[in-house]
């Protein structure tokens, strides 16, 4: 049986791991990919959102490329550098930080992006075939249907179903926490979806 949890002890600890994933997470690769390219402020292209679909809207499919890449990187590296120093229950945090860190940077003045490559990169971190499985359901739904938006939606709506049935209760726990605030920032495309003005995936604007 585990040692029962010293919350005296170890809530600093926690806190670290929080605030190490939520300033790892809050790394505006988007923005700053996008400037160091001499493109400007991706804030003022498109959607105004520093995240991989927008940064496509440049036409740069490379830089929109590295955008995700860095983005879920981000997410796997907060995950893993906790992991091996703090243990798993402090990576869980670590991963929440560095979620919510991308999506309400305080860089940005807590403007971030929607969060799906770091979602991604948690899910790697933590459980890499759930990562695998996650795109799979989103470049499924994309083909169909050819909405980034749908399908991010309807990947991260399934993960935590998909974790329970791999016996993997405490991260289904945190990654239906995750999904609800994906769903939260996908507001505005959910309500386009709905009213038929979604932009699909290859249409500038």
């Amino acid at each position: 049986m585990p040692d029962p949890i010293s919350w005296s002890f170890d809530l600093p600890y926690y806190f670290i791991a929080l605030g190490f994933g939520y300033l790892l997470g809050s790394i505006p690769f988007g923005l700053l990919i996008t400037r160091f390219a001499g493109l400007g402020d991706i804030r003022q292209i498109g959607s105004g959102n520093i995240g991989t679909t927008n940064v496509l809207r440049t036409g740069k499919k490379s830089l929109a490329a590295l955008t995700l890449l860095c983005d879920a990187l981000k997410g796997t590296a907060a995950v893993l550098i906790i992991k091996f120093l703090m243990g798993p229950d402090a990576a869980l945090l670590a991963g929440l930080g560095a979620f919510l860190g991308h999506l309400f940077p305080v860089w940005l003045k807590f403007k971030g992006g929607k969060g799906v490559a770091t979602y991604i990169g948690i899910l790697y971190g933590f459980y890499w075939p759930m990562g695998l499985i996650f795109m799979a359901i989103w470049i499924v739904v994309a083909l169909v249907t050819r909405f980034s938006s749908l399908s991010a939606l309807t990947a991260s709506l399934v993960t935590p179903l998909i974790l329970i049935g791999f016996d993997k209760w405490q991260l289904a726990q945190m990654m239906a926490l995750l999904s609800l605030m994906l769903w939260i920032k996908h507001h505005e495309n959910i309500r386009r979806l709905l009213s038929g003005e979604e932009s699909k995936i290859g249409k500038k604007g």
